[in-house]
């Protein structure tokens, strides 16, 4: 079954409830051992929700495009975890990962209207930390800029609705959101088989890894993509799509590790902030390369 952008299961649900729905412009897909009572499905839609009204630069009503003239807002939950993150990643990476890539994409057609225009090239502003700012309850930017989370706040979302799910309901709980993938399983349950899905051809897979614990979370330019060689994998330097890699898969202990380095790695330095992690990874070049972290236990079908 299709589960989002570079992950697909490989083995049924093996009896257990399957709940789909569409949220954040994405496809979820959570597997129980049980159906999950209506209380419980209405605290998931009220996390999503909420993780949306915060973060999103598609909503007119959220904190960020309220932030994004300037000036300062209360600051919504996780904003010093995941920002903290970004300071990390951003400095793993030469800058190329920046929270405030949201007006480089908007420019490049991928704004708050779906316009799919494009606008031209901008770098991010390169000194973002000075721009935006957080410190207590209080998240301030120095000058007009749009906020965007999308390193890394989907794997954060995913975390969070495992948290609520699994602090309701006992048993195995997988919740996929469009590539991200968070895992519990009881210690006699089979692993969870995934395959990694070709980004240029769909009904092929370039391996398969088993989850049974942590997270395991994708990214690739064939997704979100428009027209002339576009996508939304900028470089936040220059504004420019990535060219080289294709496609990154990483295992960690929870999506929001996970989801940030399926990111980083598709530069320089990547690779090295996965290691201090203790991430496991899997990328895929444009020219077919395929390479992997030292230890990947990923069984991947043309490893030699």
């Amino acid at each position: 079954m299709p589960a989002g952008d570079r992950v697909a299961s490989a083995r049924a649900s093996d009896g257990r409830s399957v709940w789909g729905f569409d949220a954040i412009g994405t496809v979820w897909r959570i597997d129980t051992a049980a159906p999950l009572p209506a209380d419980v499905r209405a605290a998931v839609a009220a996390e999503i929700d909420a993780f949306d009204r915060a973060w999103s630069r598609f909503r007119p009503d959220s904190t960020v495009t309220a932030l994004a003239a300037g000036g300062e807002v209360a600051a919504p939950v996780d904003a010093a975890l995941m920002l903290d993150r970004y300071a990390e990643l951003s400095h793993a990476t030469g800058g190329a990962v920046n929270p405030l890539v949201g007006g480089a994409l908007a420019r490049r057609g991928y704004d708050a209207a779906y316009s799919l225009v494009d606008r031209g090239a901008e770098p991010a502003p390169a000194d973002w930390r000075a721009v935006l700012t957080w410190q207590g309850a209080t998240l301030r930017l120095a000058a007009p800029a749009v906020v965007d989370v999308g390193a890394l706040g989907k794997g954060r979302l995913v975390d969070r609705v495992l948290a609520v799910i699994g602090a309701a309901v006992p048993g195995d709980v997988v919740v996929d959101a469009g590539g991200d993938l968070a895992v519990r399983l009881d210690a006699a349950a089979p692993p969870e088989r995934v395959a990694l899905q070709h980004p240029f051809d769909h009904s092929r897979a370039i391996g398969v890894w088993e989850v049974s614990s942590g997270a395991l979370c994708a990214s690739a330019v064939d997704r979100r993509a428009w027209g002339d060689g576009l996508h939304h994998v900028l470089d936040a330097r220059t504004g420019q799509p990535v060219r080289t890699i294709a496609a990154t898969w990483v295992r960690a202990d929870d999506a929001f590790t996970a989801d940030g380095l399926a990111t980083a790695l598709f530069f320089d330095g990547g690779a090295e902030a996965a290691h201090r992690r203790g991430a496991s990874w899997v990328r895929l070049s444009t020219d077919g390369r395929l390479e992997w972290s030292p230890g990947c236990d990923a069984d991947l079908f043309i490893r030699t």
